[in-house]
């Protein structure tokens, strides 16, 4: 990974005014109990500034529970996180106004145009009149911008929902199976607006079931296996050719009679 510039969210500094810190996002002993059940087990994990982290794992292994802890709207049975080494509440307004979380349910308003669930969107939140058709463009919509949302097909709704994740600019964005329900034409082009924030300033996490797409915006990898991290790595040093088949072998690992989980 090559030391792009970073954008700090708590000063507002322009981009090029510190390099890329490799601490990040960091969770340390991270455990989440649901009654009797444990879907984080002392998780610890980095996850780098101004890259994208892409965490795999099969269902249950805990990884919308850690993006659900990391955006605030749930809080560990025990751990913390930091942010760039520094104690962090997720829950706090201030942290919550940064981030930008997208999960594979939109929540957008169909009767709605695009353009007017943005408005929409950016009145409820009280932001500073953002350039609405340009988040349009960015996500191949503005076509479409006075178009209900109930004729767009899910492809485009995701589009649309990433485009309003985005229109405060945060500098930490969380996706939540953004690929799920999509055809092979709809996840490239959300691949590719996706790949426009490999800009060197945000902190993304991704999580996703699609391993090649995830693979390739990741520069950073997790794999979680019931509650665990079984593996993380730098992209760079993994092979792409060879990935589904390491990342097939660390789940049927965990499934062997006496493996600890």
């Amino acid at each position: 990974m090559t030391a792009d510039p970073a954008h700090d969210p708590a000063t507002g500094a322009a981009p090029d005014a510190a390099p890329r810190r490799a601490d990040g996002l960091g969770v340390h002993a991270l455990r989440r109990r649901f009654g009797p059940h444990v879907a984080l087990r002392d998780v610890d994990a980095r996850l780098p500034e101004g890259s994208i982290t892409t965490i795999f794992g099969p269902n249950g292994a805990g990884k919308s529970t850690l993006l659900k802890i990391l955006a605030g709207s749930l809080r560990p049975t025990e751990g913390s996180v930091t942010w760039r080494g520094d104690a962090l509440d997720p829950r706090a307004a201030e942290w919550r106004a940064r981030i930008g979380v997208l999960s594979h349910e939109t929540h957008l308003y169909a009767p709605l145009g695009a353009r007017e669930n943005l408005a929409f969107h950016t009145r409820m939140h009280g932001l500073e009149k953002p350039d609405l058709d340009a988040a349009l463009a960015r996500v191949d919509l503005l076509d479409r911008a006075d178009d209900r949302v109930a004729d767009f097909s899910r492809g485009m709704r995701q589009r649309l929902a990433l485009a309003r994740t985005l229109l405060h600019d945060p500098d930490v964005v969380l996706l939540d199976e953004p690929f799920t329900g999509l055809d092979s034409h709809a996840s490239r082009l959300l691949e590719g607006v996706l790949r426009t924030l490999r800009d060197g300033r945000r902190t993304v996490v991704l999580i996703t079931h699609a391993l090649s797409e995830g693979l390739a915006l990741a520069d950073h990898v997790l794999v979680l296996v019931r509650g665990r991290v079984a593996f993380e790595a730098s992209a760079d040093g993994i092979d792409p050719d060879g990935f589904a088949e390491r990342y097939h072998g660390l789940v049927d690992a965990a499934d062997v009679p006496g493996v600890a989980p």
